[in-house]
């Protein structure tokens, strides 16, 4: 056992170190903290953002004279953030993915993997953990911003709801890696493996709206595997176990197969 966690440490360290000294991992985190903050000035200021709004309800009942019904700012505008923010992922993860075997592949080094006397699911795990790190990282910033826009809440905010809600876009975002590294170990092209992996979340995550045209039992068993509705479950405040099985479903479905995929690419050099 030991053994076996000094390796995924050592793979780990290693894909995390890619990362950091990465052109296109920066741009990538570039392009993602501009997008994420635009997303959260506009949920609270632009023309149809939450404090507008509730400053045009609150002068509108003034004027007729009629109570407004309270409205929780600081949930909403958690909520919708990370609404947005589970979109913005579909885009950016496949990109951070389509690198994790495909690049080894065109390199020629994941024959060198497969025939080492590290276990494939080693080396997805540790992989998968250094991409996931990077992630976090990335979205660590945001949550400075946050914490400011909502430290001006009365009453303050729940700390229940913003950090389900972050786990929430955690996992998401580690069943949407685990699957794109699935996809990644299956082809040399990185573009291919980015294209691949936006089109297989895309429909896990609308896969609800195909089981409501479906309907009875099937269309019911299969709207438990959106991970668009179990996300929006945990987003909302719900801690539901149900949510957790599923996102930990995905991400050892996703290490499971590209454990085989490697293993049968060792089958085929033997």
């Amino acid at each position: 056992m030991g053994v076996v966690l000094s390796n995924i440490i050592a793979i780990y360290r290693r894909e995390l170190q890619s990362y950091f000294v990465s052109p296109l991992a920066y741009a990538i985190a570039s392009i993602f903290w501009l997008l994420s903050g635009l997303f959260l000035i506009l949920i609270l200021l632009g023309p149809e953002g939450i404090l507008p709004t509730v400053a045009a309800l609150d002068l509108q009942g003034q004027q007729i004279g009629v109570p407004v019904p309270p409205i929780d700012v600081p949930y909403e505008f958690v909520r919708a953030f990370l609404d947005r923010m589970g979109w913005l992922l579909l885009f950016v993860l496949p990109i951070l993915s389509m690198g994790l075997y495909a690049e080894e592949r065109k390199r020629g080094t994941l024959e060198l993997l497969a025939t080492s006397p590290i276990t494939n699911w080693a080396v997805a795990v540790g992989k998968l953990l250094g991409v996931l790190t990077f992630f976090t990282t990335m979205v660590a910033p945001l949550l400075v911003f946050e914490a400011i826009a909502l430290s001006g809440s009365t009453p303050p905010i729940s700390p229940t709801i913003p950090l389900l809600g972050h786990l929430a876009l955690i996992l998401l975002a580690a069943a949407i890696l685990s699957i794109g590294m699935f996809i990644s170990s299956l082809t040399d092209s990185t573009i291919l493996s980015a294209v691949l992996t936006f089109a297989v979340i895309l429909l896990l995550l609308f896969v609800d709206l195909i089981a409501k045209n479906i309907g009875g039992f099937a269309g019911e068993a299969l709207s438990h595997l959106s991970l668009l509705k179990h996300y929006n479950t945990l987003v909302q405040g719900i801690f539901d176990t149900s949510s957790l099985i599923l996102f930990a479903s995905y991400i050892i479905l996703g290490i499971f197969l590209t454990a085989q995929s490697i293993d049968a690419l060792r089958f085929q050099r033997q």
